[in-house]
């Protein structure tokens, strides 16, 4: 291999989301190591990891008993197909996540990854609607500036519409209501428990507007991404969940960034009291240490597939990997022996009143999120909440404050998918030293970036 590794990544490596020219006559930023909550470049600067990499790394970096898991696993068994056949540590991590979800979800999906798992949990509605008699149902409901993915069904559900243009024509049938973004709120703006009625019932006026026997799903994160982390306001899983059941729509929790202790709790409808009928999740699974994604279905919903001969016809060559699987469970091991969840919801107060201080600041308008996972929105003007114009952020997000977090050494995400915000979710080992050293970076950072406005 070259000894640039800058310039090999820009001439073979095809990043993800990622403007390639940009990088024609600049280096390409090379991660090499990672312990704790820290990662090192190739030119050994460090980071403070504020992202787990991509909301993955949920036990840390440098968990040597993962990579030990991986390792004994693949000299037993590196490697068969979950199709028809079992293996050993497959069986073993679907009885461990079953016994984590609540209600009756008790049959778990294997797949490689999030969006997988969400395209699993479509094509499975729509089968299991067809199954029990009601042909028709075959729409979804998500909602606005919300992030499922990038298969073509699960970037239908996605509610980004630049993300989904160039690849237009999608997979049809994908509709989108209001989200719960509060601090945007045109109505019941100063009413938590209004906002979310009215919100909830968006979905029921949308499944009314298509006509309940046609509408299968409703996907919705349990804290949405992108937009900068909306919490959901008090009582509208309920309300949701009264609507699925009252026109026979299933209930969808994509939790592929909110399971596994993001929120400090193992699945994150839990945090919220409600029982979906389907959860996806991925990332955290594995803390990253192998990839892994899964569809948790409720025992209702396998009920058809399991008599008359019936089969799910879908499946994935890696999904179950046998080496992902023993990864997997080492890492419950990890959050069992840790007690990271408690963890978490001893210290996300401290974490958000932490973030908070940065109120002071004339940019930040906003910060909003829950357990592990905030998003600070910045302002042009606090008092109006006038955001920045397409100029103003590509000059102040990105030109200012993306490479001032780059050069600060604090790894997260500056996002302008919705209003622009800056997002946050440390490994869940943090604590009160982690968080005071965001705040710090991102004061310097921010009230840089306000002085070029």
């Amino acid at each position: 291999m070259s000894k640039d590794l800058s310039r090999t990544a820009y001439d073979h490596l095809w990043m993800h989301f990622t403007d390639m020219s940009s990088y024609e006559n600049a280096p390409v930023p090379t991660i090499v190591r990672g312990e704790g909550t820290y990662i090192y470049d190739d030119k050994g600067k460090k980071y403070l990891d504020g992202l787990s990499g991509l909301f993955v790394v949920n036990a840390g970096h440098g968990r040597h008993e993962l990579a030990e898991a991986a390792y004994k696993q693949a000299q037993e068994l590196a490697f068969f197909p979950i199709w028809s056949y079992a293996h050993p540590k497959a069986v073993e991590l679907a009885e461990r996540l079953a016994n984590h979800a609540p209600g009756d979800l008790n049959k778990v999906f294997f797949t490689t990854g999030g969006g997988e798992a969400v395209e699993t949990a479509w094509k499975l509605a729509k089968q299991y609607h067809k199954l029990t008699g009601n042909h028709q149902k075959y729409k979804v409901i998500s909602r606005a500036v919300a992030y499922h993915g990038t298969p073509a069904g699960a970037l239908s559900i996605t509610g980004l519409p630049a993300l989904k243009a160039p690849f237009e024509p999608l997979v049809p049938g994908a509709h989108k209501v209001p989200n719960t973004n509060i601090y945007r709120a045109t109505i019941h703006a100063d009413d938590p428990v209004a906002f979310g009625r009215w919100a909830a019932d968006q979905i029921e006026q949308e499944i009314l507007f298509e006509g309940p026997e046609t509408v299968a799903a409703v996907f919705l994160e349990p804290v949405q991404n992108a937009g900068g982390c909306f919490p959901p306001p008090p009582g509208y899983f309920q309300r949701v969940r009264e609507i699925c059941d009252k026109y026979n729509v299933l209930l969808v929790s994509d939790e592929v960034i909110c399971a596994f202790g993001r929120l400090g709790t193992m699945f994150a409808c839990d945090k919220f009291d409600y029982v979906p009928d389907m959860i996806t999740c991925a990332k955290g699974m594995t803390s990253g240490y192998s990839p892994i994604g899964a569809c948790i279905i409720s025992d209702k919903l396998a009920e058809p597939f399991y008599k008359d001969g019936n089969t799910f016809l879908h499946g994935y060559t890696f999904g179950g990997h046998p080496v992902s699987a023993a990864v997997g469970l080492a890492n419950l091991d990890i959050f069992e022996r840790e007690n990271l969840n408690q963890h978490v919801l001893d210290n996300e107060s401290a974490f958000l009143s932490t973030l908070e201080k940065l109120h002071d600041l004339p940019i930040v308008g906003d910060v909003r999120g829950n357990g592990f996972f905030y998003g600070i929105e910045l302002v042009k003007d606090k008092v109006t909440k006038e955001s920045f114009n397409e100029d103003e952020t590509e000059r102040i997000l990105y030109n200012a404050v993306s490479k001032g977090l780059y050069e600060n050494g604090l790894y997260c995400r500056a996002d302008d998918r919705g209003d622009p915000v800056v997002q946050l979710a440390p490994p869940l080992i943090s604590d009160q030293s982690t968080f005071d050293e965001i705040e710090s970076i991102l004061r310097t950072v921010l009230t840089d970036a306000w002085a070029k406005i």
